[in-house]
């Protein structure tokens, strides 16, 4: 009798799972592979300050890496207005049009083009 009931694993899941299911499976796994933010050194932290000074100033676009809470994420963007009081930017995506808000505190990069 152990030989007909013996039991395949994932392999009878498989054919249940809907693509929606799988797309959720891995961003659950992404979850687990979260990235820390990390310690800046201070002539880093200077030279974000210059650059999105600059940027600011003459109106440039700039490519921002920040840390989002999970993992480092990047936006192309111009920059609206850098508020000191909140330590917050607030910016409008190139592509999209959409405006956002990143704390000054997560930003680890930029590149301005």
């Amino acid at each position: 009798m152990d030989k007909y009931n013996k039991d395949r694993g994932t392999i009878k899941w498989t054919s249940l799972m809907l693509p929606e299911h799988v797309q959720l499976v891995k961003e659950l796994w992404k979850e687990d592979e979260r990235v820390e933010k990390g310690i800046m050194d201070e002539q880093k932290a200077v030279e974000i300050d210059f650059l999105l000074q600059r940027a600011w100033n003459d109106n440039l676009t700039v490519e921002l890496t920040y840390h989002n809470g999970f993992d480092h994420e990047r936006r192309r963007c111009k920059i609206n207005s850098i508020c000191s009081v909140r330590k917050e930017l607030h910016g409008t995506e190139e592509a999209t049009k959409h405006t956002f808000t990143v704390k000054l505190n997560d930003i680890v990069d930029i590149t301005i083009h």
